[in-house]
């Protein structure tokens, strides 16, 4: 009995220490997976999806999803994801291009898993930049003038664009030397890690919407995505707009460079759409956007580095930040597009156009409120001196 009881104890310690060596083999394995990946084990596990392929959207949510006016506030995220996987089919490009219906649920679940609960850089935000690419590819009739590679080049690049974004802008990468700048030289780190991250996505054979496409076809679509990513960093906004305004008066649909351009300025114009709304769906937005700037400038002051006025709570004000950028970034832009598209005054032009003088209002009523309180503060300093 002694010697069974001595055995069995030393078969104990030999398991015990066979769990060791494999934990110890499993724990290297996710250290090195985890350094060589931008994803994280949680979200590069392919998320389990239904077997229905199919969208349950009723006929009234399909046609108000072609129209600027859609409001992405009343949906859920199992419902926005609906709406984009009916997009790629009534587009027709899961027909065209051969992608597996249960493929399209997966790598869009995938998408979702990848954004980040920031207050504006987040899933409802790709939602809707990509709801305004849907919308401008059927009110401008784009699939009559672009292939459909190029279509769902907009389209993906639309949902991709801000994949796995920190909060924090480049300025802040840059001047911080955040892992991120320091990767990509300073050169617009978030529209690459957002590239990057979209393509990790992909190197996964059940999020793979692209299996089908032959090896070229892949690089041209890889290249399309990647470009038109790129072009969403507003550091570069003035350059883009420039060469645009130099080729729209002569634009010709044959012409590479030409369609390239335009393509570049269209999710631009997507990514910074909110404005084209009506009020009570743009304006919850704005609100968001300057909660993730003044979360920004708050760190930057903690960590002793520049601020930009425009993200300083203690300088700006949402008619001051909204007059600014609706008359010198949106207008121009959307004005230069309207000459290539006429059909978007009414929809889009317009409602910038209200949108900017209601701003302005408001920047009146908040000046005038600012010299009373100053007048105030003024008169109580020259009581207290007497």
């Amino acid at each position: 009995m002694l010697e069974k009881r001595v055995e069995l104890e030393g078969m104990k310690v030999m398991e015990i220490e066979k769990c060791r060596n494999d934990i110890k083999k499993l724990s290297e394995e996710i250290a090195s997976r985890n350094n060589s990946n931008f994803l994280d084990d949680n979200k590069k596990r392919s998320p389990c999806i239904p077997s229905d392929p199919k969208c349950h959207l009723s006929k009234e949510t399909m046609e108000a999803l072609r129209l600027p006016t859609f409001d992405a506030w009343q949906w859920e995220p199992n419902e926005m994801l609906s709406c984009l996987e009916h997009m790629y089919h009534d587009l027709g490009l899961v027909r065209d291009f051969n992608i597996n219906p249960i493929t399209l649920k997966r790598w869009l679940l995938c998408i979702h898993d990848n954004y980040r609960n920031n207050p504006y850089h987040n899933f409802r935000h790709c939602f809707c930049v990509t709801q305004m690419m849907y919308s401008m590819i059927c009110l401008c009739s784009l699939q009559e003038k672009f292939t459909q590679m190029e279509i769902l080049a907009l389209m993906t690049a639309a949902v991709c664009h801000d994949l796995d974004h920190p909060g924090f802008n480049n300025m802040y990468q840059i001047n911080a030397r955040t892992e991120m700048a320091l990767r990509y030289n300073d050169i617009s780190p978030l529209e690459n890690h957002h590239c990057a991250v979209a393509f990790q996505i992909f190197s996964q054979p059940d999020c793979n919407i692209f299996f089908n496409f032959d090896p070229e076809a892949f690089k041209q679509i890889r290249q399309e995505t990647i470009t038109l990513i790129l072009a969403t960093d507003m550091a570069r906004h003035s350059e883009i707009l420039k060469t645009f305004k130099q080729k729209v008066d002569n634009f010709d649909y044959t012409n590479k460079e030409h369609v390239a351009c335009l393509k570049m300025v269209l999710i631009k114009c997507c990514d910074i759409s909110n404005e084209v709304r009506p009020m009570e769906v743009a304006e919850p937005w704005v609100d968001c956007l300057l909660e993730e700037y003044f979360m920004q400038s708050d760190r930057e002051k903690a960590e002793g580095l520049p601020v930009a006025p425009f993200m300083d709570r203690e300088k700006v004000t949402k008619s001051t930040a909204q007059t600014g950028f609706i008359k010198f970034v949106l207008l121009p832009m959307f004005e230069t597009v309207m000459k290539l598209f006429p059909q978007i005054e009414e929809v889009m032009v317009k409602p910038l156009r209200e949108s900017r003088d209601r701003y302005e209002e408001l920047k009146q009523t908040d000046d005038a409120m600012n010299e009373v309180q100053k007048k105030k503060s003024e008169n109580l300093t020259m009581d207290g001196e007497k």
